[in-house]
């Protein structure tokens, strides 16, 4: 080996790349890129505009070398696979319809009318997380992003008091942004990076994703847009997913077609880019008194099939 190989310093970290700055450091840092991985699997654009085209090449490049990213064996992949862990809705029946729950590298969409219970599930993912691995948890925080204004912390006190968790900590474990707009909901996830290491948080809930890009961009002129800035925020989710191995929960709405005759006529919100993007979407609609049903509607190794789950003072349960 030669003298320049041995002395060459080992990347571990974003400061140890060759050339890398301080001021260069805090632009990364707070546009929420804090670690190598961050940045191998950022892309030159989104990352030139922090730091200029040259540069964004030189840090992605370096971070990959680093980080040894590049063509695996299937066998690697499943090797990987198999740190997958899943968290329980509170419902067997729900959990069951879902391979045992919300998974870890991996976005979940759940989709339906008003009232139908998506933002009752992510209430109650916010506090079972907290909850040790043996009942179902992933012992961890919850980063929740509200764009409707629905949350509830009132609510989180009587899930956690069902569940034997002390409602005050369960409150502390649980990091709130009213997200106001969609360039404010986009930069709350670029930031995420540094609180998901603070505050060990193991699950992001957005309720709801597409809420604001609804209704900032109205007409055919601007869907194009608001599709590719959509398309953006939803591979930053799943990037965080991937990287930090936690769980993400999104609901969406849905919007009416006239045009259907016959079966639902209702679709979700997003186009192909959402419809394409999530790992499971899963379909919520209301049946009798306090009975949901949910349905798998695309999922990469789910099969099809339904759920009934009930929605009771006490959180998400099965039927009883």
């Amino acid at each position: 080996m030669s003298n320049e190989n041995a002395n060459e310093k080992k990347i571990l970290a974003l400061e140890d790349i060759p050339g890398v700055g301080q001021k260069t450091l805090e632009k990364l840092r707070n546009a929420g890129f804090v670690d190598l991985m961050a940045l191998a699997t950022a892309s030159v654009k989104e990352l030139s505009e922090i730091v200029g085209e040259q540069t964004a090449i030189k840090l992605i490049e370096a971070s990959r070398k680093a980080l040894d990213i590049g063509f695996e064996t299937a066998a690697d992949v499943y090797e990987r696979r198999k740190k997958v862990v899943r968290l329980t809705t509170g419902s067997k029946a729900l959990d069951n319809l879902l391979g045992g729950g919300i998974e870890t590298q991996a976005v979940t969409e759940f989709h339906g009318g008003f009232g139908c219970g998506k933002t009752q599930v992510g209430f109650q993912l916010a506090v079972n997380v907290q909850l040790p691995v043996s009942e179902g948890g992933l012992e961890g925080g919850c980063l929740f992003i509200d764009t409707e204004g629905t949350f509830r912390p009132e609510r989180i006190r009587e899930l956690a008091e069902a569940i034997g968790l002390d409602p005050d900590e369960a409150l502390k474990n649980i990091v709130y942004a009213r997200a106001y707009n969609t360039d404010h909901q986009i930069l709350l996830v670029e930031k995420a990076a540094e609180i998901i290491k603070e505050k060990n948080i193991r699950l992001i809930i957005i309720d709801s994703v597409t809420s604001h890009f609804r209704a900032e961009y109205t007409g055919r002129g601007e869907l194009a847009e608001r599709q590719q800035k959509l398309n953006r925020h939803l591979h930053a989710l799943q990037r965080l997913a991937d990287v930090y191995n936690l769980a993400v929960y999104i609901t969406n709405q849905v919007m009416a077609r006239p045009d259907v005759l016959f079966g639902d006529p209702t679709a979700p919100v997003g186009g192909h880019v959402l419809g394409h993007f999530s790992t499971h979407r899963v379909y919520v609609r209301k049946s009798k008194s306090n009975t949901r049903i949910a349905r798998i509607i695309d999922s990469p190794y789910l099969p099809e099939g339904e759920a009934l789950f009930a929605i009771t003072p006490e959180g998400i349960r099965d039927i009883e």
